[in-house]
């Protein structure tokens, strides 16, 4: 037990720069309360006393503002972030090294009982801050959930769920250095941008951008041979830079 709570507190300091010593972390990280109160919720489901589960569970939600049901799987070294209004339930399945912010929620999308109705995230994943992760699908390792995204999908290990309702953006390959830097987003947040709406549209912008210069070196090549062209009004505004802005 207590070689676990010294991986809890390490991976809390590790991951949260807020962070500045073991003992503020075991005494002022309701997080960490949580995930050590459901242990013992946890043992109480599992070996048939579900009314102590469930008691547990409740003071749990009122001493932290979390409320995980006694009879989820949390992995180790699970990390919830500031905490208040994060909600897991039953048949949800949290792996290792996972972190989780606030106002997450883990829910069932089923009124069967006995079924698995909530989702199952990998090792590694980040959830941001107000996300709905909605069913009883995977969230592959190493996948991150935006902030305030609603994902009632399945997302593909290394993935980036993003937008209500969540787009997919597959993984991509990336240097060493910035394999680094991603390694652990706050809330979800990559340092390039994952939003794939905007990126495809900076592709539409700067495939028009293209086809316009190679049009105007066509109508440069047709004046040269002598051939006039009459240019509609209006072409001479298109501004690809500013486009760009407006998507950022």
């Amino acid at each position: 037990m207590f070689s676990r709570l010294r991986e809890d507190i390490a991976s809390i300091i590790e991951r949260d720069p807020a962070a500045r010593n073991a003992w503020e972390v075991l005494t002022c990280y309701p997080g960490l309360h949580a995930i050590i109160l459901h242990r013992a919720a946890g043992w109480c489901w599992r070996h048939q006393l579900k009314w102590f589960g469930r008691f547990i569970a409740y003071l749990t939600r009122i001493l932290t503002g979390i409320e995980i049901h006694p009879g989820a799987t949390i992995g180790r070294r699970v990390f919830i972030d500031h905490g208040f209004g994060v909600v897991i339930g039953e048949t949800a399945d949290v792996g290792d090294d996972c972190t989780i912010y606030q106002g997450v929620t883990l829910g069932g999308t089923s009124l069967s009982k006995g079924a698995k109705r909530h989702p199952t995230l990998g090792a590694g994943v980040i959830i941001g801050a107000g996300a709905q992760v909605l069913g009883g699908f995977t969230v592959g390792a190493a996948a991150k959930i935006g902030s305030n995204a609603v994902v009632v999908k399945e997302v593909p290990p290394g993935a980036t769920a993003v937008g209500n309702p969540a787009r997919i953006v597959l993984k991509q390959t990336h240097t060493a250095q910035e394999n680094a830097a991603r390694l652990f987003a706050a809330y979800g947040v990559s340092p390039d941008g994952d939003d794939p709406l905007s990126k495809a549209l900076h592709g539409l912008i700067d495939n028009a951008a293209a086809q316009e210069l190679q049009i105007s070196k066509i109508l440069a090549a047709l004046k040269c041979a002598g051939i006039g062209c009459e240019t509609m009004a209006g072409l001479d505004k298109f501004d690809p830079a500013s486009l760009n802005r407006m998507v950022e």
